[in-house]
């Protein structure tokens, strides 16, 4: 076990620093995504929603998570990851807790799309402080620890719902939201900028060339591979709760928000472990065909998945689901930060994540509208052929051509 992470206990004390302030930004946005997956029934209950609308605020919440992803993207590039990383984790989780004080769709609609600002901007920032803070023989196990701590946000998320919604309602969940704003003071406060950052911000390099070669090409295969995987993981998991907790006289399985609570928990143990055990494969062996491994066991488990009847099975593969559905994110956090130079690494990344984020955007609308006529078993059976699109996507993947970029 010494062995494993030793390479983590010989870290210097700015790379913990920017590791563990990342890994907890992405945790806390992890959190508020499955607060709200949870919270799916209860609102569709309360505010008389449909299964349509209900997937189109998750959908409008992406679409300004692209937007503020670009945006922040920009200013980190220019003023800063640790700032942007910051500035965004405190948007995302005052307008979390402001979902709490919605009596309206509207207004729910309106606090979801102002929070997708801050939940954009995370990931770039985020991604490239790690990117440029550690070696390239660390790097695809620094990045996965930091998506792995999605895991632990969607669990935190799991335990909060089962918590707090039996004792207080479902409002009082989403106040749990503003707690990731004390983590933006710690962050601004306590984590330098890299080094990398330091000697080229001055660079003059502008957005345009990434349109351009020797660009180009990897930011339209980048962002389209991203658009077909984040269509599956936003369609698949946003209704997966769901899933599990609706009767199954509606095409559910029956657990109850409570059990379904519980086996979310048991799900996120496989994502942890799958985001994880992809770092330690990506720096042994190819990023690209692990990658693509991921993504094709993906879409073969998501049918038994929505099919099988016997709870045991269910329960067994709601891990590998997790492990596989999930994980491959290390990947793509990887890749992309190897593909692009510093100057505009974060700009890069924060547009082929969020471009892809806004086209799949409609994922959670489409799998609910396709489950009001044909069921929500056959409606994620979509997520299984975006899966095996962004696999063929993938293939043109061509080996990193800046890591010289990247301060090692």
């Amino acid at each position: 076990m010494n062995g494993i992470f030793s390479w983590l206990s010989e870290a210097s004390r700015e790379q913990k620093r920017t590791l563990f302030a990342a890994s907890l930004g992405w945790m806390l946005d992890s959190m508020d995504v499955m607060l709200y997956a949870l919270l799916l029934g209860p609102v569709q209950r309360t505010m008389h929603l449909s299964a349509a609308v209900s997937g189109a605020m998750m959908s409008a919440t992406l679409v300004s998570a692209a937007v503020g992803g670009i945006a922040f993207g920009w200013f980190a590039d220019r003023a800063g990851r640790v700032r942007a990383l910051s500035l965004s984790v405190l948007i995302y989780s005052v307008c979390t807790a402001l979902c709490g004080f919605a009596h309206t769709a509207a207004e729910l609609m309106l606090f979801r799309a102002l929070l997708g600002l801050g939940m954009g901007g995370e990931w770039a920032s985020g991604a490239a402080l790690v990117a440029e803070t550690w070696p390239a023989q660390h790097r695809g196990k620094a990045l996965a620890l930091v998506q792995s701590s999605w895991a632990i946000g969607f669990a935190l998320g799991a335990a909060l719902v089962a918590l707090i919604l039996p004792r207080f309602g479902w409002h009082a969940v989403f106040f749990a939201g503003i707690a990731p704003a004390l983590v933006a003071l710690w962050v601004q406060h306590g984590v330098p900028e890299p080094e990398a950052w330091r000697r080229e911000r001055t660079s003059t390099v502008r957005m345009a060339a990434l349109f351009r070669r020797p660009l180009g090409r990897a930011t339209l295969i980048c962002a389209t591979m991203n658009a077909a995987s984040l269509f599956a993981w936003w369609g698949l998991f946003t209704w997966v709760p769901r899933f599990l907790s609706m009767p199954t006289a509606r095409g559910g399985r029956g657990l109850g928000v409570v059990l379904t609570s519980e086996w979310t928990i048991v799900m996120q143990i496989g994502t942890f472990l799958g985001y994880v055990s992809f770092g330690y494969i990506a720096d042994r062996f190819s990023r690209k065909r692990t990658y693509i491994a991921y993504l094709v066991v993906a879409a073969a488990l998501v049918p038994a998945f929505a099919f099988v009847r016997s709870r045991g099975l269910l329960l067994a593969l709601c891990p590998l689901i997790g492990f596989f559905g999930t994980g491959y994110f290390s990947g793509f956090a990887v890749i992309a930060s190897e593909l692009f130079p510093t100057a505009l690494r974060s700009s890069a990344m924060g547009f082929v994540y969020n471009i892809g984020r806004m086209l799949s955007a409609a994922a959670p609308w489409i799998i609910g509208a396709v489950s009001e006529s044909d069921g929500l078993g056959w409606a994620l059976c979509l997520t299984s052929g975006a899966f095996l699109v962004a696999a063929l996507i993938a293939t043109g993947l061509r080996p990193a051509t800046s890591e010289a970029a990247i301060a090692d």
